[in-house]
């Protein structure tokens, strides 16, 4: 399964894509897509979509993987990245792909065992479960990838829930 994780923004939007396969997860290709502050707003929602659709229509991804909207302090700035996120998701609509939200407490627990985790912690485990020598930068990019293996860790113990109810056939139960 390819899984395309999104670090929703507006002046950096982080996407990262893996393979996952029989509980591994192999990287493929993770980046930014970046826009300008003095760029107007419209121009900046065009680019994030123009380039995600770039990357979705390269990779034939199965899922998106993208973070829950919360907002914490600053509202002005929240409405933006809203308005981002709702051109990702059409985006990843638009390529056929599933899509799937996460909180922050989720990829934190998927990733790293502990729901509580900081974001060094978060960023390392995912270097060491996706094999690469270092943290992918930017941040966004990095948070990206931990996203794409949230999905994976969670579409993982689905299939292998709807395989133990019988709802899926046991070809090879040393696969699972």
């Amino acid at each position: 399964m390819i899984i395309l994780g999104i670090d929703p923004g507006y002046a950096i939007v982080g996407y990262g894509l893996i393979r996952a396969e029989r509980g591994r997860f192999f990287p493929l290709e993770h980046g930014a897509v970046t826009t300008h502050a003095g760029e107007d707003f419209c121009l900046r929602l065009e680019t994030i979509y123009n380039d995600l659709c770039a990357v979705m229509t390269k990779w034939k991804p199965d899922a998106v993987s993208i973070e829950k909207l919360y907002f914490q302090n600053n509202q002005k700035t929240a409405i933006g990245v809203a308005e981002a996120r709702g051109v990702i998701l059409l985006a990843a609509r638009q390529s056929g792909a599933q899509i799937f939200e996460y909180t922050p407490l989720q990829i934190k627990l998927a990733v790293t065992g502990y729901g509580q985790a900081k974001k060094p912690q978060v960023m390392e485990m995912t270097r060491r479960l996706l094999c690469l020598k270092e943290v992918p930068k930017p941040d966004d990019t990095a948070d990206a990838l931990a996203m794409a293996v949230c999905h994976g860790q969670a579409a993982g113990s689905i299939t292998r829930r709807a395989m133990l109810a019988g709802k899926i056939p046991l070809r090879n139960r040393n696969r699972i």
